[in-house]
């Protein structure tokens, strides 16, 4: 067999294998992260106790972490080619770290613990086929593996790990290890009883002036919020580090602020991933005309505050119910916009450009992937080439 024939059967099992293994780990961390939200919403008492978890868990982390502490910016400097080792420690800390967040009532995420997984795993994997391999191709196919095991979205995961390491550049090199790995991810988790968010939209659409005009103001809007929660994300994590340099310290103050917050307003709506909210808006319940703000909020004050679990399910909620609330006003139907800011406010946010538009088609349907190719398009020219990721480069400033 040809060298190169035997160099792609090595990746082919490579990939695979990655894919099988994080689906895997992916499944099982998502299943009991949605057991924990329904175990939290039973009783708002378990708010109460989200400082003094944090503090413990931010002491044990600190002591015993090393590198790991380091998080999701040490996957994209590795990535990057600017580092070298993923500990694997970091998947214990990572998954257990969210876990407590989303059971005491943290405002975050998910994905980010399943791509920390999936780019650690992948890199422990990798060696064993190829003793020298690209850097950033062993992360870019754990991290395809980490956001469709999670999400069950193959597609818009390979877009993601093309082009969320270099905002402006896919890295095409991996183009075929991140395919393999991200659609076995998403067929594995799918198997072992993870269940993947879809909506049915019964909308049509037809570009005409008036209302293509209302569309694409609406998505400018939605590019400035997804602008304004990675500013403000960044801009209080600076002012919350600056503040309080001690990492037990400065969870607990966060800790505090998120359970009083939390508690009054509504006691608990705006905890966990958000999906109460995105599912409220779909089946047609009444959504609160701050609802997207006040996620918004307890999002950023739970992760700068250094709470373990991500920001985009937040970020999905936060366009979701502003799209509920606008449409009314613009003249567009509720659904429709909902599905807009679903997908906009997470891709100017993110920084992203591609992966939007097929979480879009996988989510409500390949039919509308020209309305949302305009206006993820416009959302991602209005966030100011800013993203949540601190480490995220960028070909283009």
């Amino acid at each position: 067999m040809p060298l190169r024939s035997l160099d792609t059967l090595r990746l082919l099992i490579m990939s695979s294998l990655i894919g099988g293994v994080v689906g895997a780990l992916c499944s099982w961390f998502g299943q009991v992260l949605l057991w924990l939200t329904s175990v939290r919403q039973q009783s708002v008492l378990w708010l109460i106790f989200l400082a003094p978890m944090g503090m413990l868990f931010v002491y044990t982390f600190q002591r015993y972490g090393g590198r790991a502490t380091l998080g999701l910016p040490l996957i994209f400097e590795i990535g990057q080619g600017k580092d070298a080792r993923i500990p694997f420690r970091l998947i214990p800390f990572v998954v257990v770290g969210a876990w407590l967040t989303h059971l005491f009532g943290g405002s975050a995420g998910r994905v980010g613990v399943a791509v920390q997984m999936g780019a650690t795993l992948s890199s422990k994997i990798s060696p064993y086929f190829k003793k020298t391999i690209d850097r950033q191709l062993v992360i870019v196919t754990g991290v395809a593996a980490g956001f469709a095991g999670l999400y069950q979205m193959p597609i818009a995961a390979i877009f993601f790990s093309l082009e969320v390491l270099i905002a402006g550049q896919l890295y095409f090199p991996a183009l075929f290890t991140a395919s393999v790995a991200s659609f076995t991810a998403s067929w594995v988790s799918r198997q072992l009883g993870l269940v993947k968010f879809s909506a049915v939209l019964n909308e049509t659409w037809a570009w005409e002036i008036e209302s293509g005009i209302k569309m694409i103001l609406v998505a400018m809007l939605f590019g400035v919020v997804g602008w304004l929660f990675s500013t403000t994300l960044r801009r209080l994590t600076e002012t919350m580090n600056d503040r309080f340099p001690n990492p037990v310290i400065r969870v607990g103050v966060a800790g505090v602020m998120v359970t009083t917050l939390s508690i009054l307003l509504w006691s608990g709506r705006y905890s966990g991933l958000g999906l109460n909210l995105i599912q409220a808006s779909f089946n047609g319940e009444a959504i609160n005309p701050l609802d997207w703000l006040f996620k918004l909020i307890l999002t950023v004050l739970t992760i700068s505050g250094g709470y373990q679990g991500g920001e985009v399910t937040p970020l999905f909620s936060i366009g979701t119910t502003l799209g509920i609330v606008l449409a009314p006003f613009i003249g567009l139907p509720s659904a429709l916009l909902a599905a807009v800011g679903y997908v906009s406010v997470f891709g100017s946010a993110t920084n992203t450009w591609l992966t939007p538009i097929f979480i879009g088609g996988t989510v409500f349907g390949y039919q509308y992937i020209p309305l949302f190719f305009v206006t993820c398009t416009v959302a991602y020219l209005c966030n100011g080439n800013r993203s949540i990721y601190i480490k995220q480069d960028r070909l283009f400033e």
